[in-house]
């Protein structure tokens, strides 16, 4: 799920092919999770109406990004809007793309995504709050708003089996560096391509955590059997996951916590064309109280449903929603 957002510097001729194939992909996109009545009553309807008011949502192709896509569109169905289903574009760039051309009006976007591959930044923020800050106002030059943030981020972590952290003693990223210092047996890890060679990767993690892993004890896999490789302890105990991938609850799966907070930042929020929030600035009424809702252990129980589980991401914001009281049964 977490690769689809992670910023890669891209040459123009891509960027330019993104964009030529944004009105297209769109299009196709229109029609998914399109089903059953608008979502009406709860806390919403009795705030801010956007009556009179039309968006179109969108949204990346990845679990966690329909399931936010829904959310939203219910939300904004319950303040009087129309909102027209735009979810499941594929692509981080190709949905910015939509979003400054007009196609789409608002889509939740990742702080450390904007400020690494839009805004074409370099040393990200390790503060969330100052990531979110820079994001925001860079951004108003491209005439994007940027609503507030959750507190939940999608950014890298350690994981390993629940059992086995209670076992070591391992509950953060010093953790593990010890028992890397100290040659432990279980101090085996699996990561991806990618996260080997990146300076937010693995090299600046043992830079920055003070320990080495000789090359026998790193097991390089595709992204997704690294979540079972973790859960069967085999062929590594700890490995790359992203902290709000559903499978980490699906597999009994922990975090290590980052306590140096060397991981880029990833809060999402709503990034919104200026011209649609300035038709109606309670907007932001209406989506901001949602953001502020959405933790980490939220977006986990959310991201199960759909990942593991087999469910529709509109059913499952819709009855989050409701049991939430922001929209009616």
């Amino acid at each position: 799920m977490g690769w689809a957002r992670r910023g890669r510097r891209l040459s123009c001729t891509t960027v330019l092919a993104a964009i030529s194939v944004v009105a297209v992909a769109v299009t196709g996109c229109s029609v998914l999770n399109s089903s059953g009545p608008s979502a009406q009553g709860g806390s919403i309807a009795q705030g801010p109406s956007l009556a009179g008011q039309t968006y179109n949502v969108g949204s990346k192709e990845f679990d966690e990004q329909k399931v936010l896509c829904q959310l939203t569109i219910a939300a904004l169905q319950a303040a009087k809007a129309t909102a027209n289903d735009k979810c499941g574009i594929v692509g981080s760039v190709p949905t910015r793309a939509a979003l400054t051309s007009g196609a789409i009006d608002l889509y939740w976007e990742y702080t450390g995504t904007a400020w690494t591959t839009h805004l074409k930044r370099s040393n990200p923020f390790h503060d969330s709050q100052q990531q979110y800050r820079a994001v925001r106002e860079a951004d108003a030059a491209n005439n994007i708003i940027w609503l507030d943030p959750t507190p939940f981020e999608n950014t890298y972590a350690l994981g390993v089996k629940k059992q086995t952290a209670d076992r070591l003693g391992a509950k953060t990223l010093s953790d593990f560096a010890k028992l890397a210092s100290s040659n432990s047996p279980d101090s085996t890890l699996c990561i991806a391509q990618e996260f080997a060679g990146r300076n937010d990767g693995l090299p600046g993690l043992e830079q920055a955590y003070g320990f080495r892993l000789p090359a026998e004890k790193i097991k390089t896999l595709d992204l997704g059997p690294i979540y079972q490789a973790v859960a069967n302890g085999n062929p590594c105990t700890f490995g790359e996951v992203f902290t709000t991938d559903g499978r980490i609850l699906a597999l009994g799966l922990s975090t290590l916590t980052d306590d140096k907070s060397f991981f880029p930042r990833f809060n999402a929020a709503v990034s919104i064309r200026k011209e649609a929030f300035d038709r109606d600035p309670d907007i932001a009424g209406v989506l901001n109280p949602i953001a502020a809702k959405l933790t980490n252990d939220v977006m986990l129980m959310l991201n199960k449903q759909v990942s593991q589980d087999g469910k529709d991401p509109r059913d499952v914001a819709r009855a989050w929603l409701q049991q939430q009281g922001f929209i009616g049964s």
